[in-house]
């Protein structure tokens, strides 16, 4: 479907301390973008502020933020926004088995109820201007779980239905809705991984325990399998940019090899071979 060209180019976008939002924030803006940056941390934003961007406090987990964040940037751009590009994101390791309640809620809050809260907010906005993007990071773990994040991984599908449904449900105003699939990316997303295990998991009463130790070891050193093929995070900001200015964005795109191969698999590989692949993989990982 070929959707109008964004004539108030203005954007704003989420999870901008490090990584793939900060170098979103820093590619669009050299394609001529008035970029709102958002960050949850003082230092974060300050240092968004020193690279001369109007960094906008937000915190996905609270309505109230949300809120206050939304009227600032429509203040800003007297009530207009081009798009918006949602890539804020959190996740945590761990056999389902081993994480609480708290540590479930958390990942859907942020990766999935906080997102379409703050979308919710805007699409009014791009309705009654009659045009508007909104491109969701979801991960290629949003197409094939992976076992031992489960959890992430259920958010991230989670993330991909609510998107598809969105889609149409918006294509008569105009406004299109991208999803943005990146496999393995380098910046700090598997090293916070990591921190977050260690500090949330009890790993002394787990069965996976000694194993955990070894992976988060893993994640940090860049020693997974995985980790051959990680992208930089501009190569992430090169799509979301084509999703934000091509005439006809496309539903999915793909990032890195894993992600094309997890796509394939997710659409023609049966299930139970899904299965024996990754019990292959967990029995070499964690033994």
């Amino acid at each position: 479907m070929k959707f109008p060209k964004i004539e108030n180019k203005s954007v704003l976008v989420t999870g901008c301390s490090s990584g793939i939002g900060r170098a979103t924030a820093e590619l669009l803006r050299s394609k001529g973008w008035t970029v709102f940056p958002t960050a949850r941390k003082i230092d974060d934003l300050e240092s968004l502020r020193q690279a001369g961007f109007e960094a906008v406090e937000m915190d996905v987990t609270s309505s109230e933020s949300i809120v206050a964040a939304v009227e600032v940037v429509l203040e800003k751009t007297h009530g207009q926004l081009g798009a918006l590009v949602n890539n804020a994101g959190f996740g945590m390791p761990g056999a389902i088995e081993d994480l609480t309640r708290d540590a479930m809620r958390e990942q859907f809050e942020v990766n999935l109820f906080g997102l379409q809260e703050l979308t919710n907010k805007l699409i009014p906005v791009f309705r009654k201007q009659g045009h508007g993007r909104i491109v969701n990071v979801s991960s290629v773990v949003g197409r094939i779980c992976l076992p031992f994040m489960g959890i992430y991984s259920a958010s991230k599908f989670a993330l991909e239905a609510v998107s598809d449904a969105l889609r149409v449900e918006l294509a008569q105003d105009r406004i299109s809705v991208s999803l943005v699939e990146p496999g393995p990316i380098k910046t700090r997303f598997s090293t916070n991984c990591a921190g977050q295990g260690e500090e949330k998991l009890d790993a002394e009463s787990s069965r996976f325990g000694e194993a955990y130790r070894r992976y988060f070891d893993r994640r940090r050193d860049g020693s997974l399998v995985q980790d051959r093929f990680r992208l930089p995070p501009e190569a992430v900001a090169e799509t979301i940019l084509h999703a934000l200015e091509a005439p006809r964005p496309k539903i999915r795109y793909c990032i890195t090899i894993p992600a094309y191969f997890g796509d394939w698999a997710a659409r023609f590989v049966p299930a139970g071979w899904v299965d024996r692949l990754l019990v292959s993989h967990v029995k070499k990982r964690f033994g």
